[in-house]
């Protein structure tokens, strides 16, 4: 008999190797070294020897899985969440907190000082919980058809698949209690073939549902939500397609801050870590040093979390967000707060602004707080301002980097780093610089 050889018959047997782990990298990877190269190895931890399966072989570099820990780092932790490993929210709940947030300081510090020609160090650490903090939460829903049942949860790493959830340790406790009976309600729908995700969200006057569903829902699926919505203090929110959104029960969300109020929608951004955007605000206003003679610009400002609680602190503020809505928003609490000295305006900042009203305005303090993108598209125009204190908190330091190059080229100093924890157990590294103007010598 002839045999034929087929390519989708060969196996290929991974490399299993030891190592000795030297460092962790700021997205909570073990470092080795490998063959002269850099390994990166999910599940390892500083100090550890570790079997790992090399499931990347790069020109400069390595990537690998631990499959076995031969001794244990002393910052190695259990894990509070039985998903762990397979949900692809968090990847450091084997880490301590103090772990995670030093090899975070200690990446942003070294990318900082490689990108700028300057030795940076972080000054300080801002942390809260490391649990029960994340005050919202998508969750994916997909009718798996060989089980008949509804998967509702966080997708694998490097995966579409979903987890299906049983709890969440990280999000706060009062929507962590929601997950098994909403699990159970959405599964029960006459609907559940059709339905796009849930999100949950915990405002300062209790927690609220949106479930995005694909066809139009029934009377009696309808009544069933209501039902769940009043057995557990939940506002309902339907949301038939991504620009509509129909109230069924409760109040319109808000948070606090400042002791202001700020009125939100359910789609509108905010910070997902509550306790940490106070303090984060607090440091931001503390660093600008606020005077009542004070001119403050506000740029991609949201709905107003530092521009408003500003207002209280200045002479005038200016916001510029690009999203329209959340500038009417911002606008709404601003009136609602009686904010008098307090201005938004809607421009996209990755265009010019040379032609806009607000730009001719002077202004002797700026804060921005750009996306992942960065903010090079304003620079020089704030660099012309030439304020005296800028703020610029990132949740990217690769953009953070590029654009402290272009303060410290044109005249600025950078004076504080802070670290924000505002995502523990994930690799997302936020931070917040301070930047000053060199005072021109005086002349004889």
């Amino acid at each position: 008999m002839a045999q034929f050889y087929s390519a989708k018959r060969r196996v290929t047997t991974r490399q299993i190797i030891t190592v000795a782990v030297n460092d962790l990298d700021g997205s909570g990877q073990g470092v080795a070294r490998h063959n002269g190269k850099a390994l990166f190895i999910s599940g390892a931890l500083p100090g550890e020897q570790a079997e790992v399966e090399i499931t990347g072989d790069k020109r400069s570099w390595a990537r690998g899985t631990a499959r076995r820990i031969l001794s244990a780092s002393p910052e190695r932790v259990e894990p509070k969440c039985p998903h762990f490993t397979r949900c692809g929210g968090c990847q450091q709940q084997h880490a301590s907190p103090a772990l995670q947030q030093q090899s975070k300081a200690k990446a942003l510090a070294r990318l900082l000082s490689q990108e700028t020609g300057k030795q940076v160090a972080v000054d300080a650490i801002l942390s809260g919980e490391p649990y029960g903090y994340r005050r919202r939460a998508r969750l994916g829903l997909n009718f798996d058809k060989r089980s008949q049942t509804l998967q509702m949860g966080f997708r694998q790493a490097a995966s579409s698949d979903l987890i299906t959830l049983t709890q969440c340790p990280v999000l706060k406790p009062e929507l962590n209690a929601l997950i098994p009976p909403l699990h159970q309600v959405l599964g029960s729908l006459q609907a559940v073939r059709r339905l796009g995700h849930a999100e949950l969200v915990l405002a300062d006057n209790g927690p609220l549902l949106v479930l995005r569903h694909l066809d139009p829902l029934s009377g009696a699926d309808q009544k069933k939500l209501e039902q769940f919505s009043h057995n557990h203090q939940v506002a309902l929110f339907l949301a038939p397609d991504s620009d509509t959104l129909v109230q069924l029960s409760g109040d319109m969300p808000f948070y606090r801050i400042d002791s202001l109020k700020l009125n939100f929608s359910p789609r509108d951004f905010i910070q997902i870590n509550g306790e940490l955007n106070e303090l984060m605000v607090s440091e931001a206003l503390a660093w600008l040093d606020l005077q009542p003679e004070d001119r403050l610009l506000d740029l991609f400002c949201g709905m107003g979390n530092f521009t408003l609680p500003s207002g209280k602190r200045v002479e005038n503020v200016t916001g510029v967000e690009g999203v329209e809505a959340l500038v009417l928003k911002a606008r709404y609490n601003a009136a609602e707060n009686s904010l008098n000295n307090v201005e938004f305006f809607q421009h996209n900042l990755e265009e010019d602004v040379a032609g806009q009203p607000w730009a001719a305005k002077g202004f002797n303090k700026v804060l921005l707080d750009p996306a992942r993108a960065g903010a090079a598209g304003v620079i020089p125009h704030i660099i012309k301002l030439a304020p005296e204190h800028v703020v610029y908190v990132s949740c990217n330091p690769t953009t953070l980097a590029r654009d402290s190059q272009s303060f410290l080229t044109s005249g600025y100093q950078l004076e504080r780093v802070t670290l924000l924890d505002m995502f523990p157990h994930t690799g997302h590294v936020e931070s917040m610089v301070l930047f000053s103007r060199k005072q021109a010598p005086e002349r004889e």
